[in-house]
């Protein structure tokens, strides 16, 4: 019980504590102290597999407890998680050495590695949604952390207010099943009806979509990039988009197998639409953008084929190489003093060659070369896909396996551009400052050796296909081929993004716009916002106007005055008509009276 808490506790109180602090050393050392304890914690649970619980409140048919568990793999993404926040940690003490706000926004990153850790540990759903909120709290904090830049508060808020759109179905699955089933606890919800199962679950999977930004809800991802760099690596590999995966792989056994199409058809659409967009894109953060949203897909197309730990096999895998890919962006983006956009962002291997094997090795992992850990994750979720048998594990593989050609050619595409179109000469090598060097070779060495873990981790994975290896492989291969044809066929012209970001040649032709714009996904939200909006403001009107002001305000006041004018007309009746009343009412009376008395 104790590990536990202290896991969750310990980050908790140093962010709460760092909120008041003003000292920049005194919170760099709580920034860095805190997942570095909680990183401790982690490797203990993973062998001590802690559980306990504690009843907060009985209500008679449903109970709501403390209670934690952590088996092997979720103690697995527990230390993804806090070693991540740890390297991100001492990576944002550099890269925001001159930001005067630097303590809160350190104070930030522990609460929402506390969150997340939560959501790990958490074998009451109840208890889990305290940190699913208040990790949607302290993305809107972090993302807008930049509060000048023009894009950061929008960004911010349209974050904030989709997954929040999310939550409100998730919150009602969760009601609907701890309702159903008498208890809130994860490993008693197996027994309720299909039906209500059934309804608990879209609804859950509804504000998963939302929080792991995959379709139709995608669309606050690559927007939340204005934040800082280091916020993109923590949302982006082991915490607030990893998330409602990793909820989706503890609820498995809820769900209907014959709802699990339902997944499976979300994470196709995902994975090739993300991936297009990722191939389009414009700007480096944007492209890393996309690629998440499509690798998250793999995770759901795990949970499609039942297979948990696969999807969280690859969910350790992605926490490992997006992390490094996103640093190294943050590194070549100050090297080259741009802001991003790959039209202008370039330099030459030599200039940094830290950067530039650091995100070599990240992008061959994203790709999927052996024998690098993004290898075996691909492989595990399409193995286990293959041997599901089953209409979502066809829909899943084929779509997989489109989706990792596309993972290759947009992997190839940004590493073309970035280091292959020639750079201007620099006078001297580019030094990377030492705490973020630190935090790209230690995320080099795990991205490296990561595949070790498929055969000694603690991942219950399927066999090794020599026959899907092959066809992965292959698919790598051609997506490489692609780029490597529109790059010499079309002198380096082909690619989008070299010279005009309006440019439609290029690999994908004339739909580039589309894609590059997200499938027009932002345009269509707001028009169907606006829609949605202005619908519901002429019913409001309606309801108002007929119901309110005609019906209760209007129609009232006619009661009334036809009332005032039925009794004037009484009072005009004359002195005979007002004895014959009297009499009457004195009957009606004395007649209940003695009913009364009669009966009882």
């Amino acid at each position: 019980m104790t590990y536990g808490l202290l896991l969750v506790g310990f980050p908790a109180a140093a962010g709460l504590a760092g909120l008041l602090l003003r000292h920049r050393g005194l919170a760099a050392s709580f920034a860095v102290i805190a997942p570095a304890f909680a990183l401790c914690m982690a490797a203990i649970c993973a062998v001590a597999n802690p559980r306990f619980a504690l009843t907060l409140a009985d209500f008679g048919p449903i109970r709501v407890e403390l209670a934690m568990h952590l088996t092997g793999t979720a103690a697995a993404v527990a230390i993804a998680s806090a070693f991540v926040t740890l390297l991100v940690q001492v990576y944002s003490a550099a890269y925001l050495r001159d930001d005067p706000r630097y303590a809160p926004f350190a104070a930030q990153v522990n609460l929402f590695c506390a969150a997340m850790l939560l959501v790990v540990a958490a074998d009451d759903l109840v208890f889990l949604l305290i940190g699913w909120e208040v990790m949607g709290a302290c993305s809107y904090l972090l993302i807008a952390h930049y509060a000048k830049l023009p894009e950061a508060p929008g960004a911010a808020a349209k974050a904030f207010l989709v997954t929040r759109f999310g939550d409100v179905a998730f919150v009602l699955g969760v009601m609907i099943l701890g309702a159903a089933a008498g208890s809130f606890r994860i490993g008693e919800l197996s027994h309720v009806s299909t039906g209500t199962a059934a309804a608990a679950m879209l609804l859950i999977l509804f504000g998963c979509i939302g929080k792991s930004a995959q379709f139709p809800l995608q669309i606050w991802l690559p927007p939340a990039m204005a934040g800082p760099t280091p916020v993109s690596a923590l949302i982006h590999a082991a915490t607030m988009v990893a998330a409602g995966a990793y909820v989706l792989t503890r609820l498995i056994p809820v769900w209907p197998p014959d709802l699990l199409i339902v997944v499976a058809l979300v994470s196709a659409v995902t994975m090739v639409g993300a991936g297009l967009c990722a191939l389009a894109a414009c700007d480096l953060k944007g492209v890393l953008a996309w690629s998440t949203v499509s690798q998250v897909g793999f995770m759901f197309a795990a949970v499609a084929v039942a297979a948990g730990d696969a999807a969280l096999f690859h969910l350790v895998s992605h926490a490992a190489f997006k992390a490094l890919l996103f640093l190294t962006a943050g590194v070549v983006i100050a090297l080259a003093g741009t802001n991003g956009a790959l039209r202008t962002t370039r330099l030459r291997p030599g200039d940094s060659p830290l950067a530039f094997w650091a995100m070599t090795i990240g992008l061959a992992a994203m790709a999927g070369l052996p024998p690098l850990g993004g290898f075996y994750s691909k492989e595990a979720v399409l193995g286990a896909a293959y041997e599901a048998g089953t209409p979502a594990g066809v829909v899943v593989f084929w779509a997989g396996v489109g989706a990792s050609i596309l993972t290759a050619a947009y992997a190839a595409r940004l590493w073309l551009l970035l280091f292959w179109r020639g750079a201007p000469e620099r006078e001297q090598r580019a030094v990377v400052p030492a705490a973020e060097a630190l935090t790209l070779w230690a995320l080099m060495i795990v991205t490296v050796g990561f595949g070790t873990v498929y055969f000694a981790g603690p991942f219950d994975l399927p066999d090794l296909h020599m026959d899907l290896m092959a066809l992965l492989l292959l698919a790598t291969l051609g997506g490489f081929a692609v780029i490597a044809d529109a790059w010499w066929r079309g002198h380096r012209r082909a690619l989008p993004a070299l010279d005009d970001e309006r440019d439609p040649a290029g690999v994908l032709g004339r739909t580039r716009p589309a894609f590059a714009t997200g499938l027009y996904a932002e345009r269509l939200t707001d028009k169907a916002t606006r829609a949605i909006a202005r619908t519901a403001s002429a019913a409001a009107r309606t309801l108002d106007e007929r119901l309110v002001d005609r019906t209760a305000v209007e129609g009232s006041a006619r009661a009334t005055l036809a009332a005032a004018e039925d009794t004037a007309a009484g009072h005009r009746g004359g002195l005979v008509r007002y004895l014959r009343l009297s009499a009457a009412g004195t009957l009606l009376v004395a007649v209940v009276a003695i009913g009364v008395s009669l009966w009882s």
